[in-house]
């Protein structure tokens, strides 16, 4: 039987790749909520927020690991 996998968050994954099946612009929030086992809009709001309160500086830090993990 096939085993439906659930989008939002999956299971943990035991390294860090993009989810470009989940992704909104690189799926650095998808990859990210993907390895912790979490819900990708979570991650998403928790990066506007930083964003946000850090002047925009969690920018550079998403360009850096969509190049990165890339």
């Amino acid at each position: 039987m096939n085993q439906i996998s659930n989008k939002k968050s999956g299971p943990p994954s035991k390294n860090f790749r993009l989810d470009r099946s989940n992704a909104r612009i690189w799926g650095v929030c998808a990859g990210i909520a993907r390895y912790f086992g979490i819900d990708p809009m979570m991650v998403r709001i928790g990066f506007v927020l930083g964003t946000l309160i850090g002047f925009g500086s969690l920018i550079l830090v998403y360009i850096a690991i969509a190049l990165i993990a890339d």
